[in-house]
């Protein structure tokens, strides 16, 4: 049996939810008041904007935070700046940089060793419309950031994860996502001219449809939404995290914080399959292994 399939008996005990938030629209103050006191909070790219807002809001209900960030000196700088305000000293920074698998590796084998629970992980950094680059193991930059290594960090700690529950996956898409398209003959841009925005797109839409998968796989919930500035992004992120009526909710869009459905692409199940299989073997994810990864060199 596959490990990421859990019979439907075991639904408490699996991931509580995977949750994607959409970058547009926020959808009002977080009607949750629910308390996290204990629980611990991966949210990465939290030195500033969306995720350093997120981490705040979720430290004031009493979490144990982990802000992890590419940039340490930001990251420690955040991180102290919500120590202070919230006067929650359980708020720490870690180094994770998104666009080396070797460093993901390095962040979730830490995690697991030195963490006992990993209640929520949120996958909020992103790379957006930036020149063509690419990462440490050669991906085009946005695919490689906002798709492949959310992708392979998420797997790294899925059983910590399911060992935690009940706990859940939130995944930061775009609105962008409604342009995006899958071209899995060139999913990394050798062989087209480089276009940022539509690169973004389909790194966006890629997100929506890893999330789409992982529920399948979990038959667990999966949540989206539209989010705004920061300070308005947090609530329904914060909301997604905490709220315990969406406990058994699955396969739901989210206009900030109310149901909609996402771009038809987006709702493509054979294309959710197949990205899941070509994201695996580019980051050397060993599925006959469980969440186990091998350190395969990438194909030339």
């Amino acid at each position: 049996m596959n490990r990421y399939l859990l019979p439907l008996s075991v639904l408490g005990t699996a991931v509580g939810g995977a949750v994607l938030l959409r970058d547009y629209v926020a959808g009002g103050v977080c009607p949750s008041k629910a308390s996290i006191p204990g629980k611990t909070v991966i949210v990465t790219g939290a030195n500033t904007g969306i995720g350093k807002q997120t981490a705040l809001e979720l430290a004031r209900r009493g979490g144990n935070i982990i802000l992890a960030c590419r940039d340490m000196e930001k990251c420690e700088a955040a991180a102290k700046d919500i120590r202070g305000e919230t006067l929650n000293h359980h708020v720490n920074a870690r180094h994770l940089d998104l666009a080396s698998l070797k460093s993901i590796r390095e962040f979730a084998a830490k995690i697991i060793e030195e963490e006992e629970q990993v209640h929520i992980l949120i996958n909020n950094a992103a790379v957006m419309r930036c020149p063509r680059w690419t990462t440490e193991d050669g991906f085009e930059m946005q695919f490689g950031v906002n798709h492949l290594g959310h992708f392979l960090l998420t797997n790294l700690l899925l059983d910590k994860l399911k060992a935690s529950a009940p706990s859940r996956i939130i995944n930061l898409s775009s609105l962008a996502h409604i342009a995006g398209h899958i071209d899995f003959d060139d999913l990394n841009w050798e062989k087209r001219k480089y276009d940022t925005k539509a690169a973004y797109c389909q790194s966006k839409l890629a997100v929506i449809l890893f999330t789409r998968e992982l529920s399948r796989r979990l038959q667990g919930p999966i949540f989206w939404m539209l989010v705004k500035s920061p300070q308005l992004a947090a609530q329904p992120s914060t909301y997604l995290a905490v709220a315990e009526e969406l406990e058994g909710v699955s396969g739901k869009y989210f206009d900030g914080l109310k149901e909609k459905p996402p771009a038809p692409e987006a709702e493509d199940e054979e294309v959710a399959r197949r990205l899941w299989a070509e994201s695996a073997r580019l980051v050397g994810l060993d599925l006959s292994g469980g969440s186990s990864v091998r350190g395969q060199p990438l194909p030339k």
